[in-house]
């Protein structure tokens, strides 16, 4: 058998209510001085309160760092850690989605470290000491929470990533009751997101394992039973649980055998059109997945049973190709727009786009099949047509 490493949080909180448990969880720690990264919207949604009422009352001295933005740039992150240093804060909790959950990754290494942003982009660079780090998701999309990973947008609006142990958290906290609130269309795309990382994990040209396989089964199986009846029906807290949980075992599969093209491609729209990551993923997927048919041909068929029982006793080109269309049609059936042009995007921004692609080598050194330059521009001027024609 082939050796790998596996890396994973050392503690992990699954339950209902369980974000009442932050104050508690902290108190092990005999911190005083505690850091909250969140974003406004999160916070005026109510879903910090319980969090930050118990912290209060267990005597903590609470700062809030709630200017978290999506796809967070690089300056956000260095205002956060220089509030830490200047607060001599203790322990960084955070109570958000990924942006808000990869800032507080960055501050808990960087304000214990006299390590430069720039200088841990990439692959294992972030090996100092980091603050005790709590993260509580409120949605079921990119599993920051049990991932070393933490993508910034530098000045040049190119999205990097930090990569290294060190930014597992001590606790990842998941607390479904968070994600009862999520609009259907942020709910649509951050489920998407997560199923992507979950298929993309299983295909990975480097670090496949059998662990991250048997992971990103078991979410994809989540996943795609669960992702249309919340887009229906936000209140279903057992959907909303087996989401939560999904994305979870997505991240945890991907944190170990890396993400590729789609995440590559996506990354770009999001840096220089500011469209969600979840929604970046899903306007290039189908596009991504029929790309790599030739050389993923029989990993997708191993997934097609998950995804459409009646792929069971088809041939593996028959299965394969209906795994395609059966992720196609969720994105249908969850709303998610159909082309580039939709969110705003120009046939003239093709070819920049497929540039800045081209720059994710960390990402498109795992897709199953090579891609250059020209499938890059070919699949996103595929995707700027009709996702239904695809």
């Amino acid at each position: 058998m082939k050796a790998f490493t596996f890396q994973a949080p050392p503690n992990i909180l699954f339950e209902a209510g369980a974000s009442k448990k932050l104050a508690e969880l902290v108190a092990g720690y005999a911190a005083k001085r505690v850091l909250l990264v969140t974003d406004k919207g999160v916070r005026n949604a109510g879903l910090t309160k319980n969090a930050e009422a118990g912290l209060i009352a267990g005597g903590c001295e609470l700062t809030i760092f709630e200017d978290v933005e999506a796809d967070p740039p690089s300056h956000i992150i260095e205002r956060a850690v220089a509030l830490c240093r200047d607060k001599d804060i203790e322990l960084v909790a955070s109570i958000g989605g990924g942006s808000a959950l990869d800032t507080a990754k960055l501050v808990a290494y960087l304000a214990k470290t006299p390590d430069r942003l720039e200088d841990i982009y990439g692959v294992g660079l972030a090996k100092g000491e980091r603050l005790p780090l709590l993260l509580v998701p409120t949605t079921a999309g990119t599993g920051s929470e049990v991932t070393p990973i933490a993508i910034v947008t530098t000045p040049t609006t190119e999205k990097k990533g930090v990569v290294a142990p060190r930014l597992l958290p001590d606790w990842a906290i998941l607390d479904p009751e968070l994600t009862l609130g999520l609009p259907a269309h942020v709910t649509a795309a951050t489920g998407i997101d997560a199923m992507v990382h979950a298929i993309e994990a299983y295909t990975s040209k480097h670090r496949k394992n059998p662990m991250s396989d048997q992971l990103a089964r078991q979410a994809l199986a989540l996943l795609s039973a669960n992702v249309r009846t919340v887009c229906a029906d936000g209140s279903n807290l057992e959907a909303r649980s087996q989401m939560l949980l999904g994305s979870m075992l997505a991240g945890m599969a991907f944190a170990n055998s890396p993400v590729a093209a789609v995440h590559a491609l996506a990354y770009p729209i999001g840096a220089l059109f500011h469209v969600p990551h979840g929604l970046s993923n899903a306007l290039v997927l189908t596009q991504v997945l029929r790309f790599n048919l030739p050389e993923a041909e029989g990993l997708y068929a191993e997934l097609a049973p998950i995804v459409d029982p009646k792929s069971q006793g088809m041939n593996v080109s028959q299965r394969a190709r209906l795994f395609v269309d059966a992720i196609a049609a969720i994105c249908r059936d969850c709303n998610v727009p159909a082309s580039l042009a939709d969110v705003g995007i120009a046939r003239g921004d093709l070819k920049k786009l497929a540039e800045d692609a081209m720059k994710q080598t960390r990402l498109l050194v795992n897709n199953p099949r090579e891609l250059s330059f020209d499938d890059a521009l070919a699949i996103y001027t595929e995707a700027f047509g009709n996702r239904a024609a695809a």
